[in-house]
């Protein structure tokens, strides 16, 4: 019921402004620069493809403003490059003589304003906000004409990130208008100090004030400033000491309330009381990204920012608002907001709700000429400039991955000395623009390295099988003058150490996630948190976009299924996100025989300032092959923790069952008065075991699940898992025989495991086939093509009819739910080949069970054989064999004997 009312508020908030009666983001753009008297002009206009200079007399169309053209929110196709604006305005007469300025939150790219048919002004930049005085163009008592000119060409220097998934075209952000003093402010900058319980902050006029005035500072907890302004002045300064000062941390985000009025002007906005440092961990040299002076351990995702029907621009300020909601409920603390300096609404609510923010500089996919690095320099700026009191933005990210800096010499790519040296400009200049903030030079990835940087960041796709290597190589090298990860003539300072990008996504040969992701997920973290010297991750994505479809969430935002829940009650992703972990290494998954003993190690990691006594219980069950729960045994522990900790455990001696089973082992960690902290787990797989139940008169027989006696699927019929599972798509059978004898039955069940089986991307004739260049949105839009794929279980399911015959005879009929793919695929994980490849890997299905009618199986006694046919009506038929789904079984009948 949840999920449906999550789906129908999602389909409301993406409806709702586009009734004609709804003007769509009707609140005021920006909270942190805010005036009372300001008109929104978001909403219908007249548009035009018309790449002439000359203001059209016709509009073909009715465009939704402000969502990029091309984009199902605007109501107009993708069909030109350069289009023009036009709608009518009053001004508002209580505005009286003030002056009145046209603000446009974004427009990409190069901005053509005209008011009443006069030329008023031009910009060029696609992601921040510019402004014009439109006073002088106003007509007195008379409706107001405003046209705009929008020319989005492409420009290879332009920031034009990965708008392939979705472009920004014309104006994409809010365009409103507001009335401004003669003398007013532009901007101001707030600098906290919370060492000395001061802040600073410094307003910037919108030129040279015309006479001597003063400049005013209220704050909502009462306090107030004065500073003089001189003529001639184009910026004032007012510092306070703050009475009781009011720290703004995750947990307690509490943001000041200021107005600032110089003369008949006067802004509203905000601050955040805090602090971003690098610090030590307690007893330690190991550097930390620190908020209010404590170490933190970031997680964070990277958020591309992007709405299918919106592209760049988000449909409500309720969806913003839940974007931030959707990073926090499952435990992470902060997102990258990667390659596209974002809307300064969703900062408002990462500042409100409490979340930090990484924010990037897009990048250009051209050579970095002198045309690019005035672009990049102009947009960091600006961006700076825009969102410089944002208490949620903890760093700046500069590059990305070296996307834009390489030159072309003799047909190769060179990332030259010459670029380095001016990305380490870039990195001094936004040093210098902003001392309050850590900046990074490049997010690291593909042999390329860092210059001048506050952050030491790296990326990773890989499997999950190699993290602790990776993991162990990296923290070896991690040490004041170490050149790893650095460009030649660059070292290594006293850096925190983040990866700052994995997942699946890219992690497998050819992959772009689209497959179960808490798997390698939970292995990294495991590995992660063994490793100290990390000061965090960030996990690719937020969100699925387009063609990467490894995020928390789908596109939609709808909810994806991880399976914790099932393995351990109650357990979701924020255990994997918490202060306390108890961590079994990389490996989640053992085998072994019968009898064996598997040591399984053991780490606790307290990422708190705090110090104390817990208690780990530790219990292990399992499910036999013919189905049989048991519960093996369980234990408590007493801990003792310190703070930012990390220690060995003793290993875990764990003596396998003599029954073949998959069991799992879980972990649940308390504190002293019983509250649960953390839970965790691992699975144990007894592959040779007793394959008698408890029950003496039970007799169970299996067939392999690839030895089926016959087959019929018209569609297609083929075996994943490497063989150890059978699929069939649309209507079509398997039948399996049964070996039968005796005269001493009194009952015949049937037990297999089996989904749904829906035709996928991969399972078409043109398997395979993703052309197109993923970076800019130009690959597959099917989450199923790829190779490695198999989609996660979300929302969405794919449902088939199951009928079940024995010798002819009519045994059940049942609907099987899905096709899942989750972290309960134990086996389907297990089994992968280590080879940078995956076969349907964490598939699963659901463990059918019925009696089979005296009828069926005493006709079977007289040949000896008992024929069970799995039939599909509709959806496909998908059965699994035990080295694949979550059953350690194949085909099965279970014979009680008198």
């Amino acid at each position: 019921m949840k999920k449906l009312l999550l789906l129908l508020f999602l389909g409301a908030n993406s409806l709702a402004f586009s009734q004609k009666t709804t003007q769509p983001l009707p609140e005021h753009p920006r909270p942190d620069l805010l005036r009372t008297q300001w008109l929104n002009l978001n909403g219908s206009w007249d548009f035009a493809f018309d790449s002439t200079f000359v203001i059209p007399t016709k509009f073909a169309h009715k465009i939704q403003v402000p969502f990029p053209w091309g984009s199902k929110l605007s109501g107009v196709k993708d069909e030109a490059d350069v289009a023009w604006y036009h709608r009518t305005f009053q001004v508002p007469a209580a505005w009286g003589s003030k002056r009145v300025f046209l603000n446009i939150g974004a427009s990409d790219w190069h901005t053509l304003v005209y008011v009443n048919g006069k030329f008023v002004g031009e910009h060029k930049g696609g992601y921040t906000p510019f402004d014009f005085d439109v006073t002088s163009f106003i007509k007195a008592g008379q409706t107001q004409r405003v046209d705009i000119r929008v020319d989005d060409k492409r420009r290879m220097f332009t920031l034009y990130g990965k708008q392939g998934y979705g472009n920004a075209r014309g104006l994409w952000q809010t365009v409103y208008l507001d009335a401004r003093g003669a003398d007013y402010i532009d901007h101001f900058a707030v600098y906290p100090n919370i060492d000395k319980g001061t802040v600073l902050i410094k307003a910037y006029l919108g030129g040279e004030a015309s006479k001597d005035s003063q400049l005013s500072l209220k704050l909502s907890n009462g306090q107030s400033a004065i500073a003089l302004v001189k003529k001639g002045s184009t910026i004032a300064e007012l510092s306070l000491q703050l009475k009781k000062a009011h720290l703004w941390s995750l947990e307690d985000p509490y943001l000041y309330d200021l107005t600032l009025a110089l003369g008949s002007d006067e802004v509203h906005g905000y601050f955040g009381f805090r602090k971003i440092s690098v610090t030590p961990l307690p007893g330690s040299k190991i550097p930390y990204i620190a908020l209010n002076n404590k170490p933190i351990y970031v997680q964070l995702a990277l958020d591309q920012s992007y709405h299918p029907d919106g592209f760049y621009t988000f449909p409500t300020d309720a969806f913003m608002k839940d974007e931030i909601i959707r990073s926090k409920r499952i435990g992470l603390n902060g997102i990258r907001t990667h390659i596209k300096v974002d809307i300064p609404r969703k900062l408002y609510w990462a500042d409100k709700l409490g979340l930090l923010i990484m924010s990037d500089l897009p990048n250009a996919w051209g050579e970095p000429d002198a045309d690019m690095q005035r672009e990049s320099e102009y947009t960091l700026r600006e961006m700076l400039k825009r969102d410089f009191n944002h208490p949620a933005i903890f760093s700046w990210i500069t590059f990305n991955e070296t996307w834009g800096l390489f030159t072309h010499v003799d047909k190769k790519s060179i990332y030259t000395p010459e670029t380095q040296k001016w990305v380490a400009s870039v990195y001094r200049l936004a040093k210098s623009l902003d001392p309050t903030r850590l900046v990074e030079d490049n997010s690291v990835c593909c042999g390329r390295g860092h210059t001048e940087t506050d952050i030491q960041s790296w990326h990773a796709y890989q499997a999950g099988y190699e993290w602790d290597k990776l993991m162990d190589d990296q923290s070896k090298n991690l040490f004041p003058g170490s050149q790893w990860n650095f460009e030649k003539g660059y070292v290594q300072g006293s850096q925190p150490m983040i990866n700052s990008e994995f997942g699946n996504v890219w992690g497998y040969q050819g992959s772009t996630g689209d497959v179960d992701y808490t798997f390698d997920y939970h292995k990294a973290m495991n590995s992660f948190r063994n490793h100290p010297k990390m000061a965090g991750w960030l996990y690719t994505e937020h969100h699925d976009v387009i063609n990467e479809w490894n995020g928390y969430y789908k596109f939609d935002r709808t909810e994806k299924q991880t399976g914790l829940d099932a393995i351990v009650p109650g357990m979701s992703l924020k255990d994997l996100h918490g202060p306390f972990y108890v961590s079994t290494g990389q490996e989640i998954t053992w085998a072994g025989k019968a009898g064996q003993t598997v040591k399984i190690p053991l780490h606790l990691s307290s990422m708190t300032d705090l110090s104390g006594d817990l208690r780990l219980k530790i219990s292990f069950a399992g499910v036999t092959a013919w189905g049989e729960k048991q519960n093996h045994w369980t234990k408590e522990l007493p801990l003792h923790f310190a703070p930012w900790d990390v220690k060995a455990l003793d290993s875990l001696a764990v003596v396998l069952p003599k029954d073949k089973s998959v069991n799992t082992l879980s972990f649940v960690l308390t504190n002293a008065s019983g509250k649960v902290l953390h839970r965790n787990f691992a699975h144990i797989i007894v592959e040779e075991g007793n394959l008698k139940p408890s029950n003496p008169k039970m007799e169970f027989v299996t067939v392999p699940v690839e030895r089926f006696s016959a087959s019929l699927f018209p569609d297609k019929q083929w075996s994943g898992v490497l063989g150890h599972k059978v699929n069939g798509a649309g209507a079509g059978y398997f039948e399996y025989e049964f070996p039968i004898s005796g005269s001493d039955i009194s009952e015949v069940r049937f037990m297999v495991e089996a989904s749904s089986k829906p035709i996928l991307g991969k399972d078409r004739s043109d398997a395979g086939k993703m052309d197109g260049d993923y970076m800019l949105g130009k690959g597959t839009f099917d989450p199923g093509v790829n190779p490695n794929a198999y989609p996660q279980t979300d929302v969405y399911a794919s449902p088939a009819n199951l009928r079940v015959s024995a010798n002819g005879i009519n045994v059940l009929e049942t609907v099987l739910a899905d096709d899942p793919s989750d972290h309960q695929g134990i086996l389907s994980w297990h089994y992968q080949a280590r080879n940078n490849k995956l076969d349907e890997a964490g598939t699963y299905g659901y463990l059918v069970q019925g009696l089979i009618p005296p009828a069926a199986w005493q006709v079977a006694l007289k040949t000896g054989k008992l024929v069970l046919r799995f039939e599909s009506k509709r959806g496909g038929l998908a059965l699994y064999g035990d080295q694949s789904g979550r059953y350690v079984t194949d085909p099965s009948i279970l014979i009680l004997r008198k």
